[in-house]
Order: structure tokens, then sequence, then C-alpha cells
């Protein structure tokens, strides 16, 4: 077994013109969770008197934190008004938990920007967190 360090890795979100650009270098957390909704089937008279369920839909959020700067607001402020005014249906994103080294596991899709949000301790360096909707299928491959 091979545990990775998080150092390595690296997150990449379209500008509002289409372009991958990486912004591992603003972050210092990413979230990747998977939810599957479940329907549950339970009867009357059901053996062991325990629920039963089936399967439904997949859903994934992404969540990122990191240092503030003009450069990644701007980034996402772009990204947001051209969601907002349909300039754009969604962004690209590749994710690389490992990094970005050929063979490692990247992820891809299709996400929306939910919202951002920027916080300013009076003791501390500015931060920000943005949290994203992915649509659609997510695709785990690896680096070229």
């Amino acid at each position: 077994m091979a545990f990775v360090h998080g150092k390595s890795t690296v997150f990449k979100l379209d500008n509002s013109a289409g372009t991958l650009v990486d912004l591992s270098s603003y972050l210092d957390d990413v979230g990747f969770p998977q939810s599957i909704e479940t329907g549950e089937t339970t009867t009357f008279g059901v053996a062991g008197g325990s629920k039963t369920y089936v399967v439904g839909l997949n859903d994934r959020t992404i969540s990122l934190a990191g240092k503030w700067d003009s450069t990644l607001d701007a980034h996402v402020a772009a990204v947001i008004a051209a969601q907002a005014d349909g300039t754009v249906a969604s962004s690209s994103f590749e994710f690389g938990p490992a990094g970005s080294a050929s063979g490692r596991v990247k992820y891809s899709g299709e996400a929306l920007v939910t919202s951002f949000e920027v916080t300013n301790p009076v003791g501390d360096v500015v931060t920000f967190s943005c949290e994203l909707q992915v649509t659609g299928q997510v695709t785990r491959s690896t680096w070229s």
C-alpha cells in the first residue's frame, strides 16, 4: 500500500473562457465527498423486521479552501458571472489527490460554483472557501 502526503494535491478549474487553470498554489484543503441516494423499499411483513433499500443516484460536491488572492478572486468571480448570465453551463475540473505525475489518479468532470466566501480575521491571513456542485458523471483515470 502506498500512502500519499496531501502536499502534492492538484486542483484545476476552468476559467470563464473554458481553459483549465491550476489553482493548487492557493489551496490548502480539497474535499471531494460522494453520496449515493437510497430509496426505501420496506413493506409490511418484511422478514427479520429490517428495512430494505435500492440504490439511487450518485452525487458529488467539491469543497475548496485556502489563502485568498485577488487573482483567485477574479477567476472565481468571472466563473460565477459566466454561470449567472448563461455564458457557461458548467466548468471543467481536474483533481489529483496524489499530484499530477504520470500514472497518478485523476478525477475529472463538470461542476457549478455554488458558493464563494472570503474570511478576514483581524489577526491572521485572509482566506476563502468555495463550494462546487458536480453535474454529471465523474471520470476516474490517470494523468498521462
